[in-house]
């Protein structure tokens, strides 16, 4: 059971280390542009980096209270400008936008426990935890 939460914690971590690197491509910003988003030319980038940043943070186990923190900065805005299904008009736009809103949704509050616990044993953290008590 110890390795469950371990493969959980990695497998979040992953859609956000992957997904980062489509936020510094015009895309991505012109996309953020026609949803509304201000100064899409620097808060795409920025949004890309902060998720690269706590998803690797959760990946590794390191400062994991941090890196789910800046997961939570990310989805928030994210979800309420990018995935804002109720504005569509189109029914199809409506259900993947009301599908992605839900993820996020569902993300977020996997940010939000991963916030609240930590790390688990098999983390970064733990380790210089125990290095730390070992040095005292």
């Amino acid at each position: 059971m110890r390795y469950a939460v371990l493969a959980g914690r990695q497998l979040f971590s992953l859609i956000f280390i992957l997904a980062s690197a489509e936020h510094f491509g015009p895309a991505a910003i012109a996309s953020a542009a026609m949803h509304g988003v201000p100064w899409p030319d620097f808060l795409v980038p920025v949004s890309g980096l902060i998720a690269l940043v706590g998803g690797l943070s959760v990946l590794l186990g390191f400062k994991t209270r941090i890196g789910a923190g800046l997961l939570v900065i990310f989805l928030v805005p994210v979800t309420v400008m990018m995935h804002n299904f109720w504005a569509a008009t189109d029914p199809l736009t409506h259900h993947i936008e009301r599908a992605m809103f839900l993820k996020n949704l569902t993300m977020l509050g996997g940010a939000l426990v991963i916030s609240y616990f930590g790390a688990d044993p098999l983390s970064l953290d733990s380790l210089l935890d125990r290095v730390r008590d070992a040095i005292e």
